[in-house]
Formats: structure tokens, C-alpha cells, sequence
């Protein structure tokens, strides 16, 4: 054997963002949704959520063009992340080694890209600092106060990956080679596999793939997600949004993850960014992948409310790149 235990991914950790309107992102995202800055160090933010107990859940940096940097993953075991590093240069894949440090509060760490070109890092040690007195929590087991301003979401939940490649290619990498299951599934008339929606949690998802053929390259992000805790939260964040002139497109009940949402984009780096709630959690350990017919998407995406996606003429469905074009994608 190997190792003693394969390598595993233990949650998502961060996403790094890259805005070309740093000031305009920093408003959105810490006065409107209202998360909490951990330090700015050269430039770049790192931000969490109030029940986030790691460093950081998102950064962002000023850019030249608005773009996803790379999402990061956390690891099971310290000894995960040199695991992975082996098992995928086996596989023929490019694996660059980060030193512990290059990412404020982060260990040493791995980068390495999907077959789509989605740039994805691997990490286990990260610094989980206490806040200041007076942005500390009386609970001990949270970090800052609830509701200290904006939308105020507990943490962060999800990211969806648009493609303008096959999908399954993408998520059959994610399982073979990183221990993603899948949960549910978007078949075509045809019965070909358009969407996955994956995790190595009891969420329904933690990652989505979408073979999406009008994506600008084949590594876009459709969207990152922050959860709250219930659906009056949910109506709450549309009435700060309101207030704030913000367009939003919701608030609806997804089919699938069975998940209320409401869509609205960061004005400074244009990513969207959807707002979360009420999913159901998964802890059969035999659990069969949900399949959705391309005829059963009414329900699927949008059980109720405000429709999401292409039929919506107010949903801008440009994506940020989340990558570099590979010259094997094609």
C-alpha cells in the first residue's frame, strides 16, 4: 500500500478573487454582505464570514481584469496535501508546490488544474485567528458577532464551475482523482451527462459542473456561495439589497439541493455570488446519484419563485474566468 490512508479533501476553503474595482468589491462584500476582514496584507483582503473559524474563506486583490485566481481546497490530514501532490503527478498532472506563507495564514500547499483549466489548491495547515474584543463573539465556539452589519452569512458553502467543455470529463477528475461523489445529475435528451453537483461533505454539494457551450473558455466560475442560516434570513439579505438599489434576481427554492437563493453580482469584480439557505444534507454512505431529465429542469432548477439562468432576462449570465487555457483544451 501506498500510504497508510488515501488522501482526502476535507471541506472547501477559500476562493481568491481578483477585482478590477478593488474599492467598489470591498463595499459589496464587507458592507453589504457583510463579512469580516481578517488583515490586509500587500494588497490583498482576506475576508470570512462570522462562524468562518479559518483565516480566510475569501481574498480579494486588484487586478487588471476580474478573474478567480484559484479556489482552495482543505485536506484531511497534513499529510494529504504531499499525498495528492504524488497521486495526480502520477496521473500526468502539473502540480506546482506553494510555500507555506505565499497565502497569508496558509501552510505549505499544492496548485494544479483541472482538465477544464479550473486552477485548484490543496492545503491543510491554516492560521484560525481570534478577533479583536470588540468583533468577538461571547459564544466560544464562534468567531465574530452575528449581525454585525450587512446580509451577514455564517460561511461559506459552495462554488459552481461553468464549462464550455464536456462536464463529465470534469467531475469523473473530481472523483477518480480527489474523492468528489456525486449527489445529483443533469442528462440531456440523449442521456448526456450537462451538470454534476458534488461533494466529499453532507452537503448536497460543495462543487457543481456545468457544461455551459456559450462560457467564454472552459474554466469560468458560475458562482460562489455563502450560507445563512434559514429562509428569513434569505428574505431579509433581499430587503438590505433593496435598500441598497442592488438588482438581485430571486428570491427562488432550487429542485435540486432543494435550496432557497437569491443572485446578485459584485459590482466591483462583476462575480456573482449566490446567497443560500435551507439544503438538505446527505449521510447514507450508499447514497445513489439523483438523476434530473433535461424535461424535469422547471422543477429542478427553480422550484418556486423567481427563475434563474438563461430565461430570465434579468440574469446576466456572464461568468470571471477561473483559469489558464491548457493547450491540451481543446
Amino acid at each position: 500500500m501506498k500510504f497508510n490512508y488515501a488522501p482526502e479533501i476535507a471541506k472547501l476553503g477559500h476562493v481568491a478573487l481578483v477585482s478590477t474595482d478593488l474599492e467598489k468589491s470591498l463595499w459589496f462584500f464587507k458592507d453589504i454582505v457583510g463579512l469580516e476582514e481578517t488583515i490586509e496584507v500587500d494588497g490583498v483582503h482576506y475576508l470570512r464570514a462570522w462562524g468562518d473559524f479559518e483565516h480566510h474563506t475569501l481574498s480579494i486583490t486588484a487586478g487588471e481584469e476580474s478573474c478567480i485566481d484559484h479556489i482552495g481546497w482543505k485536506a484531511k490530514r497534513k499529510e494529504d496535501v504531499n499525498n495528492f501532490a504524488i497521486l495526480l503527478r502520477e496521473a500526468g498532472v502539473e502540480v506546482e508546490e506553494v510555500a507555506a506563507g505565499t497565502e497569508t495564514g496558509q501552510g505549505d500547499a499544492i496548485r494544479f488544474q483541472l482538465p477544464s483549466g479550473h486552477n485548484f489548491e490543496i492545503y491543510f495547515e491554516m492560521e484560525k485567528p481570534e478577533p479583536e474584543l470588540h468583533r468577538k463573539a461571547v459564544l466560544k465556539n464562534q468567531t465574530y458577532k452575528a449581525w454585525a452589519r450587512g446580509i451577514s452569512p455564517r460561511r461559506i458553502d459552495h462554488v459552481n464551475l461553468a464549462t464550455s467543455m464536456d462536464s463529465k470529463i470534469v467531475t469523473d477528475f473530481l472523483a477518480e482523482k480527489l474523492g468528489f461523489k456525486m449527489r445529483e445529475y443533469l442528462v440531456s435528451p440523449d442521456d448526456k451527462q450537462i451538470s454534476g453537483w458534488m461533494s466529499v461533505t453532507p452537503l448536497v454539494h460543495d462543487v457543481a459542473v456545468m457544461s455551459t457551450p456559450g462560457a467564454k473558455t472552459p474554466h469560468e466560475l458560475h458562482h460562489l456561495s455563502y450560507w445563512l442560516d434559514n429562509s428569513q434570513d434569505v428574505l431579509r439579505a433581499a430587503d438590505i439589497l433593496c435598500e441598497h438599489e442592488i438588482k438581485f434576481v430571486g428570491p427562488g427554492k432550487h429542485g435540486i439541493s432543494q435550496a432557497m437563493y437569491i443572485y446578485v453580482k459584485d459590482p466591483g469584480s462583476g462575480v456573482r455570488l449566490e446567497i443560500f439557505s435551507n439544503g438538505y444534507l446527505i449521510f447514507e454512505p450508499d447514497w445513489e446519484p439523483v438523476k434530473w431529465s433535461f424535461d424535469e429542469m422547471a422543477v429542478g432548477f427553480t422550484y418556486w419563485g423567481e427563475q434563474s439562468g438563461l430565461s430570465n432576462p434579468k440574469d446576466d449570465e456572464s461568468t470571471l474566468t477561473a483559469g489558464r487555457l491548457l493547450t491540451s483544451v481543446e
